[in-house]
């Protein structure tokens, strides 16, 4: 069963989303809050396994409630929702520790998919706003410092493109296995993909040979 806390400034859409997420077998509303502050608070009481953080709220918003709940609860996954406008302050919230981002006007279905991603460790991130958030392609030849990845982030990369198991990264680079799925975590995040196949294609098509 995947725990959720529903966070919005808004009653009616938190409503909402309860009686949505609530009609999934698999998916238990746990708390409502209405803003990062709160949010914070109920993610010490009721442990989710996934917390859906509007980003735009008044009081603490998305970014400042992510950093708060994660503060409290590390271990739970913080899924964004959002609306395509907030799009510049997408990169902002995952940089303080979402792990992905949907919008407001995704299907049902899609939000319900992307709310068992999360639980499962994957990246949802909906590639309307995924597209927006990459820098301009310009030349093939960039590199992943371009992109904004770490010398090591760009190895990991690179390796995934080769099809290597987490656990051989781990032993080529001399890291721990959770270190590499951090890596590619932000990896992921940078590039908007949402899997290591869709990460290795696109190392593929702009990374150039080491």
């Amino acid at each position: 069963m995947i725990r959720v806390l529903v966070v919005d400034d808004h009653r009616l859409v938190r409503a909402g989303l309860r009686t949505l997420l609530d009609a999934d077998p698999g998916i238990r509303v746990v708390g409502e809050a209405r803003d990062g502050d709160e949010a914070a608070r109920l993610a010490t009481d009721t442990t989710p396994d996934v917390v859906l953080m509007d980003l735009s709220m008044p009081g603490v918003d998305g970014v400042d409630g992510t950093r708060g709940v994660l503060a409290v609860h590390p271990a739970a996954r913080v899924l964004v929702l959002t609306s395509f406008s907030d799009r510049e302050r997408v990169r902002e919230v995952l940089q303080a520790g979402a792990i992905g981002y949907v919008l407001k006007d995704s299907d049902p279905a899609d939000l319900l998919a992307a709310v068992r991603a999360a639980a499962d460790g994957h990246v949802p991130l909906d590639p309307r706003v995924a597209g927006a958030l990459l820098p301009a392609t310009g030349d093939a030849e960039r590199d992943g410092t371009a992109l904004g990845l770490s010398p090591r982030e760009t190895e990991v990369l690179r390796l995934v493109a080769q099809g290597l198991a987490n656990k051989q990264i781990a032993r080529a680079l001399g890291i721990t296995e959770r270190t590499v799925k951090a890596h590619l975590g932000r990896v992921f995040r940078e590039i908007g993909v949402l899997d290591r196949t869709s990460a290795a294609l696109w190392a593929r098509d702009h990374l150039p040979a080491p």
